[in-house]
């Protein structure tokens, strides 16, 4: 286990795609921004463990949304 100190804006890479910045803090709460692609599970809970709760990636859109998207652009280009 890595344990460091930071300062607000400070941040700490893991990996080339895992960033997390300390953006502050108060009193018993530290403040982190988490970025990280959608396809890794990011699981936030207390230090024993019992209430875990794991935040899963978004749903992706349909096939059909992508093709009317990919047909809109396609009109704005030749409407260029």
């Amino acid at each position: 286990m890595l344990k460091l100190t930071l300062k607000p804006g400070e941040y700490i890479d893991i990996g080339t795609d895992i960033r997390i910045i300390f953006s502050g803090g108060s009193a018993n709460n530290i403040h982190l921004l988490v970025d990280a692609p959608r396809e890794i599970n990011i699981a936030r809970s207390s230090a024993d463990r019992k209430n875990a709760t794991t935040y899963y990636k978004e749903r992706g859109i349909s096939e059909e949304a992508k093709r009317e998207i990919a047909d809109i652009l396609r009109k704005e280009r030749k409407a260029r």
